[in-house]
C-alpha cells in the first residue's frame, strides 16, 4: 500500500469539504423545496386608516375642528377616503377626500371643518370622526373612527337654542375635499345626464 503524503491528504480532504458544500446549496437541493423556496414573498401589509387626534380652537361662536390623520401601508395605495362628523351622535357633515399623490406627498394628511354654535347650549359635547374607504357596491372598509370631549362656553347666550351646529367651511392639506352639497349637485347632473341619455336611445 502506497503512503500518502501530507499534501496528498490535504488535498483529499478539501476536495471532500467541497463536495459536501455543494451538496448544501440551493441548485442541489430537491426540485420541490426549489419551488418553495421561489415562492417566499413579504406578506402584504394590510391597508388601515389610522386616525392620529382630534384637536379643536374656539373663537368667539365658531369652534375649528383639525382632524390629522395617516393612511398605511401608504397613501399610494389609497385613491378615495369618505368622513362623517357626528355632534352628540347626529351626523351634521360627511365629506369625500380625494388622496392627492406626488413626489413631496406624506402619508399622514389633515383637514379642518369650521362649525358656526351660535345657539349651542353650553357643557360638554362630543365629537365623532368616521372615515372610511367606500366602495360602489356601498360595502364600508378600512374603518376607523375617534372622539374628542368638548367643553362648549358659549360667548353670548342665544334665545333660540339648536342641537347641532352649522358647517361654516371646510379645508383640507393635500386632499381635494367634496362636501355633501357638493356630492348632491354632481348626483342630480349624472342623473339629468342619464335620463337625457336614455331619451336620446329611445327617439333612435
Amino acid at each position: 500500500m502506497v503512503k500518502q503524503t501530507k499534501s496528498q491528504r490535504l488535498r483529499e480532504k478539501m476536495q471532500t469539504d467541497i463536495k459536501y458544500s455543494r451538496q448544501t446549496t440551493l441548485g442541489s437541493l430537491p426540485e420541490a423545496q426549489k419551488a418553495a423556496a421561489s415562492k417566499m414573498v413579504v406578506p402584504e401589509l394590510k391597508k388601515q386608516i389610522e386616525i392620529i387626534q382630534i384637536t379643536t380652537s374656539t373663537r368667539e361662536d365658531e369652534l375649528v375642528l383639525k382632524v390629522t390623520f395617516k393612511l398605511v401601508p401608504s397613501r399610494t395605495t389609497f385613491s378615495r377616503v369618505t368622513s362623517n362628523l357626528y355632534f352628540d351622535d347626529l351626523e351634521i357633515d360627511s365629506l369625500r377626500l380625494r388622496v392627492l399623490q406626488g413626489p413631496l406627498a406624506t402619508d399622514e394628511s389633515e383637514f379642518s371643518i369650521g362649525l358656526d354654535m351660535t345657539g349651542i347650549s353650553e357643557g360638554k359635547h362630543i365629537l365623532r370622526v368616521e372615515m372610511y374607504e367606500l366602495w360602489d357596491s356601498g360595502e364600508r372598509t378600512t374603518s376607523a373612527s375617534k372622539e374628542a370631549t368638548i367643553d362648549y362656553v358659549p360667548v353670548r347666550r342665544e334665545d333660540r337654542l339648536i342641537r347641532v351646529p352649522i358647517i361654516k367651511r371646510t379645508e383640507g392639506a393635500d386632499l381635494e375635499i367634496v362636501t355633501a352639497m357638493e356630492k348632491n349637485i354632481f348626483r342630480e347632473i349624472d342623473e339629468a345626464m342619464k335620463r337625457d341619455s336614455e331619451g336620446k336611445r329611445e327617439h333612435w
